[in-house]
Parts: structure tokens; sequence; C-alpha cells
């Protein structure tokens, strides 16, 4: 069975830092033939594209929201998606899922497996 597992979220201030992990196991596939993506839903909006990467980690893609602050990276040896967030803002409080693809995509629909979140939550 497929599970990705997000962790390392949590209650922190404007202009902290975080790094969000995810670990994926029982993917069909290696772990290098799915794209990666983050997202995050806060209360009360629709689920929004934040970053992905492609398998080999050689490609990115950032939303604006996070363009400058947020880093996507992937350790494919551990099976492991990361997001570093730094400079956090109050608008950033949302839960973050991790998520896999078979391709490169900002849409959610692309995303075939899911996390169940992490939650974040930047007070001011």
């Amino acid at each position: 069975q497929v599970q990705l597992v997000e962790s390392g979220g949590g209650l922190v201030q404007t202009g902290d830092s975080l790094r969000l992990s995810c670990a994926a196991s029982g993917l069909s596939l290696r772990f290098t033939m799915y794209a990666m993506g983050w997202f995050r839903q806060a209360p009360g909006n629709e689920r929004e594209f934040v970053a992905a990467t492609s398998g080999s980690g050689i490609i990115t893609d950032y939303a604006d929201s996070g363009k400058g602050r947020f880093i996507i990276s992937r350790d494919n040896a551990k099976n492991t998606v990361y997001l570093q967030m730094n400079s956090l803002k109050p608008e950033d409080t949302a839960v973050y899922y991790c998520a896999a693809s078979t391709q490169l995509r900002r849409s959610s629909n692309a995303y075939r497996y899911w996390g169940q979140g992490t939650q974040v939550t930047v007070s001011s």
C-alpha cells in the first residue's frame, strides 16, 4: 500500500523557518519515476500548489507565494522529499500536503497519491 507521510510542521513566529519532510513507501515504481509536489490548504480556501520537483530533482517549480523563500529538494536514496520554508508569514498558515505524480504538473488533479498533511501555523 502506498504511503506518503509528512512531518516537520509546527507553530512558529513570523520570520522563522521550518523544513517539512515527506517519506514515501509502497510505490509501484521506483521513487525516481515520480515527480513530487507540495500543496497547502488554509481554512476557508482551496488547496493550492506550492512547489514541485522532477524525479531527478533537477527541475523545480514554485508558486509565486513561495518564490525566494521556499526550496523543494529530494533524497531519492531515502525516498524522501523536503520543503524548506524560510521567512514564514502568517499567510503561510495551512495544512501542507505531499503528493506524487508521474508528471511534473501544478494541478492537484495530476497527483495520484497524497499524504495526510502536516499543520503549519505562523503567528504574528
